[in-house]
């Protein structure tokens, strides 16, 4: 892709250079446009599968791909222009699966119900963020557990690529778990030419390699025998953004949101969007090396704020909760530092709209095998974790290895916090715990307790 035709003049770029810091944090513009080109195309995917979710439940697909772009544009620019993080947002991935087949499938419920959920998700989300107490969580978490978040989610991004049903590397087996899958299929064939691709032109130290990587093995997804690329059935890659009126502003009335169902509804949304997000922000800006000496995400208030502003702004437009996505670190692998890289993901979703035939060409092994390089890369902040202090290692263990075996961000956090309060109570290093972490610890005792959200 060309930058010849859309170069910013020398006074534009100058601007956008003060107002990001872009040269103060060390990076260039080049690399934090090459960085915000690499999340989104391997978020792109978001734009198909949303809509596919979605419309299970009733909701129209083409409304709904329209929805996911905006809703993804209008939280990733509070990212970009507040936050100044190189972090990007869209409807997030499980808990759109939760809204069609949890509470539209089993729990029979309308999507206009779910719809109304999110929409009180998100105003909720906006009190706490403006009291600080999303902000208050974040700082909460100790060091060393904030480390085993990024390493966590490495595993766990690797295993959702490696696992992906049109990779299928690893499968689900009979006795156990998983084994491994066919390695002669040309999606798991495709997956694995991709990681050595990255893996070559990284060590090369070529520029943009994930990005190049992404495109060659989306190009050799083409060849004839392979199929696993697909063009556009008509042909044509530019199209008009479907209206949103089938499902614009669609709530319920009172009666349905003044019951103990809807209650239990909102806070499954709650609750598995608040750790997912915090997770997600620790453990990407511990791999982009910007925690502060205190082990805090700088400007984490204004972070939370645009996943709270997406998630309420995506249910008026009609889609599931938006969140803060792990893909981020894609970006963040290479080089992308500041809100220059989550404003070119912000354009990107808007040209989408208008390419969405083009931008969903990208296979399901292409996006794979960028997601096992970016858990390769999530893994280096292991080294940051005090392995001698076993009140501090036990717990971040559990936090890494619980995330792609519960196949949750939020669950390794739970056995992360739980696991440090009750060992740090019984080896009597009280001083160690706050207020907030024996907070957090007893709200997952009561989630496991009542088995909310199972």
């Amino acid at each position: 892709m060309a930058y010849n035709n859309c170069q910013a003049t020398p006074t534009q770029t100058t601007m956008l250079d003060k107002f990001f810091n872009i040269t103060g944090l060390g990076s260039t513009m080049k690399t934090e446009i090459v960085a915000g080109l690499t999340t989104f195309a391997t978020m792109a995917y978001i734009l198909a599968v949303n809509p596919y979710f979605l419309s299970v439940a009733g909701m129209d697909y083409g409304a709904v791909m329209t929805a996911t772009a905006l809703s993804a544009v209008i939280a990733t620019l509070v990212m970009a222009l507040v936050a100044k993080l190189p972090f990007a947002l869209a409807p997030g991935m499980g808990l759109n699966a939760f809204f069609a087949f949890t509470v539209c499938g089993v729990m029979g419920c309308s999507w206009q119900l779910a719809l109304t959920a999110v929409l009180a998700e998100g105003i909720i989300f906006l009190l706490l963020t403006f009291f600080n107490v999303r902000e208050a969580i974040i700082n909460s978490i100790p060091k060393n557990i904030k480390h085993a978040i990024s390493v966590g989610i490495g595993l766990f991004i690797a295993f959702i690529g490696l696992a992906h049903q049109d990779v299928a590397i690893i499968v689900q087996g009979q006795g156990i778990p998983v084994h491994m899958g066919n390695l002669h299929a040309p999606g798991a064939l495709l997956c694995i030419a991709g990681i050595i691709i990255i893996g070559v032109l990284h060590i090369r130290k070529v520029k943009g390699a994930i990005l190049i990587g992404l495109l060659l093995v989306t190009v050799l997804g083409l060849i004839p025998g392979l199929g696993v690329t697909s063009l556009p059935k008509d042909g044509s890659i530019v199209s008009l953004p479907p209206s949103l009126e089938p499902i614009f502003f669609k709530f319920v009335g009172w009666d349905e949101i003044l019951s103990w169902k809807f209650v239990t509804i909102l806070f499954v949304f709650l609750f598995v969007d608040m750790f997912d997000t915090v997770g997600t922000l620790v453990g990407v800006a511990s791999k982009a090396n910007i925690l502060t000496e205190e082990g805090k995400v700088p400007r984490a208030k204004q972070a939370l704020l645009a996943d709270a502003v997406g998630t309420t702004a995506g249910a008026m437009l009609g889609t599931s909760t938006v969140t803060t996505y792990v893909e981020s670190a894609a970006g963040v692998a290479e080089g992308g530092k500041t809100g220059m890289t989550s404003l070119t993901v912000a354009i990107m979703f808007f040209l989408a709209l208008f390419f969405t035939p083009l931008f969903t060409m990208i296979p399901a092994a292409a996006s794979s095998s960028v997601l096992v390089i970016i858990g390769i890369f999530m893994m280096s902040p292991i080294t940051k974790i005090n392995f001698d202090d076993y009140s501090e290692f036990i717990p971040a263990f559990l936090t890494m290895i619980m995330m792609p075996f519960t196949y949750s961000i939020a669950e390794g956090i739970a056995f992360g916090m739980l696991s440090y309060v009750v060992l740090k109570v019984l080896t009597g290093k009280y001083k160690d715990l706050n207020i907030a972490m024996i907070c957090i610890a007893i709200l997952f005792v009561i989630k496991y307790v009542y088995n909310i959200g199972e």
